[in-house]
Order: C-alpha cells, then structure tokens, then sequence
C-alpha cells in the first residue's frame, strides 16, 4: 500500500484542535510512514497548538461571520475566495486521499474544494447542535462522525456514524488519587473542587468563584481553578490563600480529574465529552455566547439523564449556593451522577473515527 495522505482542517478552539490531533496521532500509530498536513485559520491558536503537537500546518485567511455589522464581515466574502483558491492550492499541491474537518471556518472551505475535487471526504462534529459549518458540508460529505444521538434532522442519516468525541488518550487510563494528590500539593482529607473554564477561560465562570470564594472554602474543600490565561493577572492573588491554587492552564489533565471530587466546568463538547470518561459529579454553566447556544445544548443532554447539574448564567445568583452545598454534602447524589455520566462515554471514539477514515483511503 503506498504511504497514506491526510489533509486534517480544524480550529479557532481548542475544542476543534485536540480532536483533530487526537485523530491524526491514532493514524500515525496504525501507519507510521503517512503524511500529513494541517490547515487551520492564519491568526488562531491551532497556528501553534498544532506544530507543539508534532504537524505541519498552513494557514487560510479566513474568519467566521459576526452577528453585527463588522469591517469583518464586510471582508468575509474576499477571505472565502481567499481561503478557497489557497485551500485549491494546497490540495493540488499535498494530493491528500482523506480530508478529515473537525469544525471551524478553515474546514470549511478545505472539505468544500475536497470534495468538488472528488477526495474523500470526513466530517467530526463534536457538539449535540451542530456549527453552520458543517451542516453545510455534509451533504457531500462521504462518512460523519458524531457525538450525540439524533442528529438525523441536520445530517444525512446513512453518512452518521455515532462514535463519540476523540479525548486525550491518558484520560481513559485512570490515573491514581493519591498520586494526584501529592502532584498538586492537596490535603487527601478535604474534597477537592475543580473549576474548568476551557482553554482560554470563562470571564463569569471566574466571577462567580471570586465572589463566591469564601462560602465555597467555608464547605472545608481545597480548589483548583483552572482560570485561562486571558485572566490570571486578574486571579492569581488568590493563589495566597490557603486551599486555593490558581492556574492558567492545566498540563496533566489526567491528574486533575484524579484528584477532583466535583467539577465546574463550561460544556464545551471537548469537556463534557471528557467528564463522562472521568465520570465526576459535574455542575454545567454552559457559555450562553456560543453560536447556536450549543453549549447549553451539550449540557442539557447530560443533565436531562441525570448525568450531571446544570445551571444557567442567569440563574447563578439565585441557584448557585444551594445547589452547591446539595452536591457537596450528599455523597450519594455524587456517586448517582458519577454513575450516569459514565454510562454516556465513548472512549473508543478516536479509534472508531480512523477506522471509518480507513475504509476510505
């Protein structure tokens, strides 16, 4: 068999980057000697997630469409004939036999020119909702890979594969409590609280913990607060009181979900996809600024299976210490949700997603 090329398209979050690398280092592992090649948006955080992670990537000028009228908007159509005539570039250059997008505009026109040019071509769609993007490409999209259940009503139903989201592969090896317990300095006799904002934080995530500091240590637990680094200058004072550790970003993510009793967490499809492998009692604040609210979508999924709480924005003044002080003094609702979350895993998704690819090369 000649040495396999994939083109691999996603980006803008870190929820489209870590399964587009999950699934390139699960092709890699099958086929040692593949090529491969990323595309992602000039100015986003794939142009150096991606080459940390050991791939070349090229980036298109391209950026999604605001709701308001923005100079942004006034140059989307340039940057789509931009993005397109360079994707058109690179695909005649690369001669990829799959073109595999994981969501964000650079996939969008990659897959388009893919298949107009007749490549193979794979779609992922992380979320419960799915992005305009990839509604739009799945019409002539060879297989779909998504997360969720019923998704017929925006996907054909014969291209659906269900298979999860690819996660971190040390997830589904469990690491140890205690040895999380002394990787981070905790107390093993008090319960830990983490507080997860995503890659590049959550502005009302951290308010909430700011104001609510001193009622949440008044439960005896000890925090970790994963605040992003948009906002550790405005945090990090916080890492002088007892029981408290401000960071911006967390490297072992596997030791963290070790050391953590309860979860806070957005429900971006990367975390929530997580959270059900790790299966900790986890209280959802989705982002309600995403496109098509899908945050809100993904949590709802969960929680309507009693698999996890979730709470509002709106709704955090009201709800937040009540529900709070419920979860952390009643261990057996920790352990039924714990229970429920971890029936909605998939942790096969990154192996079951290259198969499919493989069947296409």
């Amino acid at each position: 068999m000649k040495k396999p090329r994939f083109i691999i398209s996603g980006g803008g979050t870190g929820g489209h980057i870590y399964p587009a690398v999950a699934i390139a280092n699960e092709l890699k592992s099958r086929f040692p000697e593949a090529e491969f090649l990323f595309v992602g948006a000039k100015d986003k955080m794939e142009m150096q997630k991606v080459p940390q992670a050991g791939y070349a990537i090229k980036g298109l000028w391209i950026s999604g469409i605001q709701r308001k009228l923005t100079l942004d908007n006034a140059m989307f159509p340039f940057k789509l004939l931009s993005s397109m005539w360079n994707s058109l570039r690179i695909i005649k250059s690369f001669k990829p036999d799959v073109v595999i997008g994981t969501g964000g505009f650079a996939s969008g026109a990659v897959l388009k020119v893919a298949s107009m040019l007749g490549i193979p071509t794979v779609i992922q769609e992380q979320n419960s909702y799915p992005g305009i993007t990839n509604k739009l490409l799945a019409k002539k999209a060879n297989k779909i890979c998504v997360a969720y259940e019923n998704l017929e009503r925006f996907f054909p139903k014969d291209k659906m594969i269900l298979t999860g989201n690819p996660v971190r592969q040390d997830l589904i090896n469990e690491a140890s409590k205690s040895e999380a317990v002394a990787y981070f300095k905790l107390d093993s006799n008090k319960k830990t609280l983490l507080v997860l904002g995503g890659s590049l934080g959550a502005r009302r995530i951290n308010q909430l913990i700011e104001k609510e500091l001193d009622f949440l240590l008044g439960q005896n637990i000890q925090i970790i607060w994963q605040c992003g680094k948009l906002y550790l200058n405005d945090y990090s004072k916080y890492n002088e009181k007892e029981n408290v550790q401000v960071v911006a970003f967390i490297d072992r993510m596997d030791l963290v979900y070790a050391a953590a009793d309860v979860v806070i967490s957005r429900s971006g499809a990367s975390s929530v996809s997580e959270l059900c492998i790790v299966g900790k009692p986890t209280i959802f604040i989705p982002s309600p600024n995403v496109a098509e609210d899908h945050q809100t979508k993904n949590a709802k999924a969960i929680s309507d299976k009693n698999g996890a709480i979730l709470i509002k924005e709106s709704e955090l003044e009201t709800q937040f210490e009540t529900v709070f002080s419920d979860l952390i003094s009643n261990e057996s609702k920790q352990v039924e949700l714990s229970q429920n979350i971890k029936k909605l895993a998939l942790p096969n998704a990154t192996k079951q997603i290259a198969d499919e690819i493989m069947k296409l090369v």
